[in-house]
């Protein structure tokens, strides 16, 4: 082949593929079993899509005779997709106190520190993150929440899925039916000619659904809103109090829910059969979510971080540990969930969260020869992964990798 391509990763000691028969998820067995190829190589496109991805032998001899733009030479390294960051509401400290304050900063302020959060994130390995609003709790500050991540994503190489999440909390001096009331009434129709409009893209939905919050009434009526303007519902539930949030959820298409410390054995099969993905947040649950009971009876578990001042972690790689540690799962379940499984539960999966041609260009380069290490040990990231990669992009190229 004489093409021009953007990337060749070649001779790498393994290439983690997770899967390789465009599954849009992985569970229980699956998730054992992921799929690895040892001595591989990766070619990417000049469109930042992957063309090929194999046997280096294999490569070598397909693309003798095309030129590349960047050659990384991986020999005795680990090549991986790049890591899904969930959940970052990017302001934070108590809510309402947090709302104060979002409420009275500038845009621009805003958009400093979250542009500084998201470069930090994807240094630690994540290449697809997902953004929050909530810290408004009404029409304009919400908006200029949303119109910020919206910049941060024209703006940076890391790939952004919004959500509106304006039911995180019941503002001061408002009921629920009120707070229920100027979402569908005012906030929502807002949203939805800025979507129209084209200046704004939001992807999902989010409400706090919990006592003394949003209830399963308000909750059902918000979800079902956002829903019918097109927004995937990815929402809190069954995190203090068991709510049923997991069979509503069910009930609803809900791509995903979070969080579910308090999740019922009827609310975990619900998720399995209606295809929601659970997102699990080692970082900030106590106690843990029974992750085991979940694998077991089949629901796509995904990880997420919960980004918030009370979990002020950057790191997917810490998470994964987090999740093998007090979760109990095994670290090829921790990475599926964390990849390919977070990648589903923003809609996502067929264009992210493993390496198959076709997908986006985004990947790790791990200089370690195993890629178990990115997960065992804690804290290591920073001096494991050499190069990551977005749209065959390098955007981070750390000369401080240390040899094991």
């Amino acid at each position: 082949m004489s093409c021009n391509y953007r990337l060749l990763v070649k001779n790498a000691k393994q290439v983690v593929l997770i899967c390789n028969n465009g599954e849009k998820y992985m569970t229980k067995h699956g998730m054992q079993h992921l799929c690895v190829i040892e001595n591989g190589s990766v070619v990417i496109g000049s469109d930042g899509l992957i063309k090929a991805v194999g046997p280096a032998e294999i490569i070598r001899e397909q693309y003798s005779e095309a030129s590349f733009d960047k050659v990384i030479d991986a020999t005795g390294m680990c090549v991986l997709p790049g890591a899904t960051y969930m959940d970052v509401h990017r302001a934070g400290g108590g809510i309402h106190f947090t709302v104060e304050h979002t409420r009275a900063a500038e845009s621009s302020e805003l958009l400093a520190s979250l542009s500084s959060r998201l470069i930090r994130m994807q240094r630690a390995g994540t290449t697809l993150v997902e953004c929050k609003s909530g810290y408004g709790l009404e029409l304009q500050t919400e908006l200029k929440m949303l119109e910020v991540i919206e910049e941060a994503r024209r703006t940076l190489p890391i790939n952004i899925s919004s959500t509106y999440c304006g039911a995180h909390a019941v503002p001061k001096g408002k009921t629920v039916a009120e707070a229920t009331k100027d979402i569908l009434q005012v906030q929502l129709p807002r949203l939805k000619e800025q979507m129209s409009a084209g200046s704004l893209r939001v992807d999902n939905i989010d409400v706090f659904c919990e006592q003394g919050v949003f209830d399963l009434g308000s909750t059902r009526s918000i979800l079902q809103a956002g829903k019918e303007m097109g927004l995937n519902i990815n929402f809190h539930g069954d995190e203090l109090h068991p709510m049923n949030s997991a069979q509503l959820g069910a009930e609803l298409g809900a791509l995903a829910i979070s969080h579910l410390e308090e999740v019922t054995d009827e609310g975990i099969a619900a998720m399995a059969t209606a295809r929601t993905a659970a997102v699990l947040l080692p970082t900030t649950a106590l106690p843990q979510p029974r992750a085991r009971d979940m694998l077991e009876a089949g629901v796509i578990v995904a990880l997420g971080s919960d980004f918030n001042p009370n979990a002020y972690c950057c790191s997917m790689p810490i998470v994964m540990h987090l999740a093998c540690v007090n979760m109990r799962m095994s670290m090829p379940e921790a990475l599926a969930a964390a990849t390919i499984n977070a990648a589903y539960a923003l809609g996502r999966s067929h264009t992210h969260g493993s390496l198959e041609v076709n997908k986006h260009g985004d990947l790790l380069v791990l200089n370690t020869t195993r890629w178990e290490h990115l997960i065992y040990q804690l804290g290591g990231h920073q001096e494991l992964i050499r190069y990551v990669v977005i749209k065959g992009n390098v955007v981070y190229d750390n000369e401080k990798t240390v040899d094991l």
